[in-house]
């Protein structure tokens, strides 16, 4: 709404002479009043909030807190002035930008680039060798075990065998099954070592956590 002024003194009448035309309330008095008036009333904001109606206000300075009504140049300044995503920060996401420049046009920055792919992210440890420093890579997504890597244990194969008498002497059976003539022996009983079957087949194991996909975005500029 443009700023009303009196056009016409209208009080300094009064104090007027009778005899002063200048105190004679004219019709021209109020023409000029009211064409201002009405040039003020045409020119003020809807009330209903129109799209076509604009009007314009102080801008307040940068930081301001108070219930002043922020103009679009305060709100833009303001919105600019966030740094939501400094350099070096990490920006995820499930949408699937083309590019950089992508990026920069959904959430602002200069440059990104594609960021872990293909790897969690881990918080930084000081006091673990493997995670005291930023960046820092490591882990497999699959693992085969090493003799070392197995708990302790054995295998308890029990195996008995004995001999056969006849006129001669005796014959071994051995724990192959094979028989050897043992003449003039005496028959008894014994065990030996044997092997347990293979079992197993070195297949390498999966160390995958459980995961979630998404898009990992670093911002470098």
């Amino acid at each position: 709404m443009s700023n009303y002024n009196l056009q016409v003194t209208w009080s300094g009448k009064d104090a007027l002479s009778d005899s002063d035309p200048d105190k004679v309330i004219s019709g021209g008095d109020f023409h000029t009043e009211f064409t201002a008036i009405k040039t003020a009333v045409n020119t003020k904001a809807e009330i209903n909030g129109s799209a076509t109606e604009t009007f314009s206000a102080v801008t307040a300075s940068a930081g301001t807190n108070t219930t002043q009504v922020a103009t679009t140049a305060y709100v833009t300044t303001a919105v600019a002035a966030i740094n939501v995503y400094p350099i070096g920060s990490i920006f995820t996401t499930v949408t699937a930008y083309a590019d950089s420049a992508a990026v920069v046009t959904a959430i602002g920055g200069t440059t990104w680039v594609v960021f872990a792919a293909g790897k969690m992210l881990v918080g930084l440890d000081s006091g673990d060798a493997d995670f005291d420093t930023v960046e820092e890579t490591g882990g497999a997504k699959t693992h085969t075990l090493i003799t070392a890597e197995l708990p302790s244990h054995s295998h308890i194969v029990p195996h008995w065998h004995g001999a056969n008498y006849s006129s001669s002497g005796y014959t071994w059976t051995t724990a192959a099954g094979s028989t050897t003539d043992k003449s003039g022996g005496q028959g008894y009983s014994t065990n030996d070592n044997a092997n347990s079957q293979t079992t197993g087949s070195g297949t390498a194991h999966n160390n995958m956590s459980p995961y979630i996909v998404v898009y990992m975005w670093k911002r470098t500029a």
